[in-house]
């Protein structure tokens, strides 16, 4: 079976396509921008097809459903950072909704029928008050960043295109997810590095935090790429 995984050489991507090599059944193809770092799929690239697509070019986008006509996607690549969206939200929503947008358009120009998977995200509920805990999915979608109300688009973009054009989308909500490869921009990845640099002597015994009053669920992001695989998996 022939699987794209846009923002292959993203952290969730990577992970995605390693486990599906492991399992050994697909052929693996994978979109990346144009000069995107490749480290995180270094070790597996000898092994997948990659395609150089910035996916807010539509033509870019089409060619390469045209040539490789998957049977499923995995939609990864977005402006993921949700402080950066603050800092830029012309460009936060630009890349994931119109991107998302361009591949549904290419989908149903080049007519074929793959199963999509459209990567939602737990900014969608934003404000989320003390009695609807724990979160559902039947939660209103109140995003309270510009990368959330992106992420809510993409959602309902993936929604309208299933019940306007019937393509196959399946659309999932995954919370924090960490693991190998986070950017240490984030605070497990960063609280880990200082853990190890301090155990190396190189830094002062000192751990530099942010707001520890912040509550988070998290997941081990070899659990969520399986996850994501199962939901096409067993439509």
């Amino acid at each position: 079976m022939k699987v794209l995984i846009t923002g292959i050489s993203g952290f969730a991507g990577s992970h995605l396509a390693e486990y599906f090599l492991a399992e050994g059944k697909h052929e693996i193809f994978g979109a990346i921008k144009w000069r995107s770092d490749r480290q995180n799929i270094s070790h597996i690239q000898d092994r997948i097809h990659l395609f150089e697509c910035d996916i807010k070019d539509a033509f870019a986008m089409k060619t390469i459903i045209t040539e490789i006509k998957p049977e499923q996607i995995f939609h990864l690549a977005a402006q993921s950072y949700v402080s950066f969206s603050w800092r830029a939200p012309q460009e936060t929503l630009i890349t994931n909704i119109i991107g998302e947008l361009n591949l549904f358009e290419a989908v149903r120009q080049v007519k074929i029928d793959p199963l999509i998977h459209i990567a939602g995200s737990s900014e969608e509920y934003g404000m989320v008050v003390p009695e609807e805990l724990p979160i559902t999915e039947a939660n209103a979608l109140r995003p309270l960043s510009p990368y959330g109300v992106s992420k809510v688009t993409q959602d309902l973009l993936g929604y309208q295109y299933f019940k306007s054009y019937g393509l196959r989308i399946i659309r999932t909500r995954a919370f924090n997810h960490t693991g190998p490869r986070r950017g240490t921009v984030f605070a497990t990845s960063n609280f880990a590095r200082q853990i190890v640099e301090i155990e190396k002597n190189k830094r002062d015994p000192v751990i530099y935090v942010g707001n520890l009053e912040a509550v988070r669920d998290f997941t081990d992001v070899r659990d969520v790429v399986r996850a994501y695989a199962l939901t096409l998996e067993r439509v």
